[in-house]
Order: C-alpha cells, then sequence, then structure tokens
C-alpha cells in the first residue's frame, strides 16, 4: 500500500434486527474535512415485524446527512419537520445548539411485503461559529440533485461542489459529497475536481489506486490533496467525500459534537434532564448511555 493512503475496512456493529458498519472516525482518522462520522446502514431485509424505529434521540453540533439507495426511512424532528426520505434523496438536519428525532420504517410499507434498506447516514461537523445555530431540517429530492451522465459513468453531486458542479446542498463550509457510478472498468480523473480532503467508500464492487485494490465494504482515505485518478471495475459504485477541516479539533460524545468539552456535558445532562425539545407527539426517549 501506498504511504499516502489509509485503507479502512468497516467495524460491524449491532443494532437491534440490524447490523450497520461504521467507517468513520477511525483511531487513525477522526475526520475527513468536516466529515466526522459514517455509518453504513444494509443492506437489510425490512418486513414481517422487522422494522426500523429509532425512538426520540437528540444531537447538538452536527448536521446528520441521510442518503439512501434503496429503501425508505420517515424523519420527524423538534422542529417540527417529517419527511420521508428515498433512494437518491438527501435529508439534511443541522442541530446546532440541539435537537431530538426519530427514526422509522414509514407507516405505509408496513404491509407485511419485503424491502431492503440500504444507505449511509453521515455527520457533518459544524464550524465553531455555527454550533449554536437555531436547529433546522433541509430536504433535496433525487431530482434536484445535478449529475453528469456519460457512456456509462454517472456522477451525481450530493453536497458542495466539484465534478463541475454545484449541489442545492453547500452546507456550512467546503464540502463535497459525490455519488459516482460506473458500468464499464474506466478511470475516475479526479486532480482539480474537488478541493480538501479526500476519501472514497465503496459502496459496490471495487476501486484500484497506485496497484491496491480497495473492495465493498471498505475505505480509503487520501492523506494528501492532491489525489489524481482512480481505476474503477464495472458495475462500481462509490462515495466520494471530503472537503477542507474544520481549524479546531472535534470531539464526539454519544451523539454530540463539539469543539469544546464542557459542551459536551451540558449536552449530556440537558438530556438526561429532559432539557431538550420533543418532536412534536412523540414521548420516547433513548436513555444516555449507562443512565
Amino acid at each position: 500500500m501506498a504511504n499516502n493512503k489509509l485503507i479502512i475496512d468497516e467495524r460491524q456493529r449491532d443494532l437491534g434486527n440490524f447490523l450497520v458498519g461504521r467507517l468513520l472516525p477511525f483511531k487513525k482518522k477522526r475526520q475527513v474535512g468536516p466529515f466526522t462520522f459514517i455509518d453504513h446502514m444494509g443492506p437489510s431485509q425490512i418486513g414481517n415485524g422487522n422494522y426500523v424505529d429509532v425512538d426520540q434521540h437528540p444531537h447538538i453540533g452536527l448536521s446528520t446527512l441521510t442518503y439512501l439507495f434503496e429503501g425508505q426511512i420517515e424523519h420527524k424532528d423538534s422542529t417540527g419537520s417529517h419527511q420521508i426520505i428515498r433512494p437518491g434523496d438527501v435529508g439534511f438536519m443541522t442541530s446546532g445548539r440541539g435537537v431530538t428525532h426519530t427514526e422509522r420504517t414509514p407507516q405505509a410499507i408496513r404491509d407485511g411485503s419485503v424491502s431492503t434498506l440500504h444507505g449511509y447516514q453521515i455527520w457533518v461537523g459544524l464550524p465553531s461559529a455555527k454550533e449554536e445555530m437555531e436547529p433546522r431540517f433541509d430536504y433535496f429530492s433525487k431530482s434536484q440533485l445535478p449529475e453528469i451522465d456519460q457512456e456509462g459513468l454517472r456522477i451525481r453531486l450530493v453536497a458542495g461542489n466539484g465534478f463541475g458542479l454545484s449541489s442545492p446542498l453547500q452546507g456550512y463550509s467546503p464540502l463535497f459529497m459525490v455519488d459516482v457510478y460506473s458500468e464499464n472498468e474506466t478511470t475516475l480523473k479526479i486532480c482539480g475536481q474537488v478541493k480538501g480532503e479526500i476519501a472514497f467508500v465503496i459502496v459496490k464492487g471495487s476501486i484500484i489506486s497506485e496497484g491496491q485494490k480497495i473492495e465493498s465494504g471498505q475505505m480509503m482515505i487520501s492523506k494528501t490533496a492532491d489525489e489524481c485518478e482512480i481505476c474503477m471495475d464495472n458495475n462500481t459504485q462509490i462515495l466520494l467525500f471530503g472537503g477542507e477541516p474544520l481549524p479546531e479539533e472535534r470531539y464526539l460524545m454519544w451523539n454530540f459534537v463539539s469543539h469544546n468539552k464542557e459542551r459536551l456535558l451540558k449536552a449530556k445532562e440537558d438530556w438526561i434532564a429532559k432539557k431538550f425539545d420533543k418532536v412534536p407527539g412523540d414521548d420516547t426517549y433513548i436513555p444516555y448511555p449507562g443512565e
């Protein structure tokens, strides 16, 4: 492996009926640009009583980005937002000073049928000046995301700027997230197309970079910002993401992110004391670990 690359394997963890693969943070790399946390959901079978039901839980200091390839997630939060997220759509909840939300399988598909849920949930750290902003939820349908499709290579810009495209989802600091699918074996040229730190999540198939093969379930982080190109195998899909690092280190404690450790402790105390705003009409509560 070239010494300017870091290869990370998914670490499996069990969420009740579902297995989730954790890719970030990693002990040798805590963030990539402003991205602080990446979970790979599925592919998991949904149906016959096996549904997603993540009760009310809090966040501070970050934006959550939900991006699906298959299935549906129903999002509700304490700002009053209510949205069903479908494949290719983006749900972007910014917690700021504090928000609570739930994630569930929509009632409409709890009909005994079986379907697949597959996607990623990503946390993006907020700049310190935005960490206490008012919470909000933004939604962008698949049709709103710009893409290039030429000779079996599809490049869709999920967030930020890259490959000559600009997403309606810009976030709060310079970043990018790109969904790339190659029908045929091809070379993807990257140099000059995106700015900042770069990571590659292999959704399916494989890529080769400087003779190193990286496969589905792995993530490659380039330690340099001038990554030139990768070779994509046929029927390969990757997520390319990164951007400019935030100037201060970000600390994670449960569902909270901040550049200030004392702020994390206050969020913990506030959640235990039930001081966070609630999702309208929802009294569920996920206790703080060990509570």
